[in-house]
């Protein structure tokens, strides 16, 4: 692939961060995670510290939003719930890194917001719960009283994040080019991995 536009999904201590990180760096590609989040801090004009707890919120239903703007004082984007505002702007941030060139996005349903840019090759990092216990623990140095609560929560968090805004799966494997125990293969091999099938993969544009 000339362009490739590579989205990781992943779950929470499976690593996907790190590997997405070094793939960037080897391909010599932008890489982008917190930052789309400060992107998004600078054009809603609030500080990211703001807008940290709300980025993978839930978002409110339609119907809560329609009730809001029952007063037409106020324009619907006044109305709309900060994980909305977030969601809606980074969306419109995802898109425009894409138009820009190669690049790794991690998270934010990207790996939808792409879905029809022929250049966009998904992955979704997993691996079994205990070897994610321990990755958060020597990785995050997340004290070990506290990772078995916040494990779940946090895939809990990312899943109801991504279902509700994209209307699918976040574990359907259909959503992805590769899916990657890590586990199995560790940090290093998932990256050569998906360098590699980047690399011979052919252009879209080709076949």
């Amino acid at each position: 692939m000339k362009n490739p536009i590579i989205t990781i999904e992943r779950e929470y201590g499976s690593g996907g961060s790190v590997i997405g990180k070094l793939v960037a760096e080897k391909l010599g590609i932008p890489f982008y995670n917190h930052e789309i989040l400060e992107m998004a801090s600078e054009r809603l004009g609030v500080p990211v510290t703001k807008l940290e707890g709300a980025e993978e919120s839930s978002p409110k239903s339609f119907l809560y939003t329609l009730l809001l703007n029952s007063n037409p004082a106020r324009t619907m984007e006044d109305n709309l719930p900060v994980s909305d505002k977030i969601y809606i702007t980074e969306t419109q941030i995802i898109k425009e890194l894409a138009q820009q060139g190669s690049c790794v996005i991690v998270g934010r349903c990207a790996n939808w917001i792409l879905r029809d840019n022929p250049n966009k090759f998904g992955v979704f990092a997993y691996a079994p719960k205990a070897f994610r216990l321990q990755y958060a623990q020597d990785t995050y140095h997340v004290p070990a009283k506290e990772i078995g609560t916040l494990l779940p929560k946090v895939d809990s968090r990312r899943e109801k994040f991504y279902n509700i805004n994209t209307g699918g799966n976040w574990h359907d494997k259909g959503n992805y080019t590769v899916c990657l125990n890590t586990a199995r293969l560790g940090v290093e091999n998932a990256v050569n991995l998906i360098v590699s099938a980047v690399q011979n993969m052919p252009d879209p544009q080709e076949t």
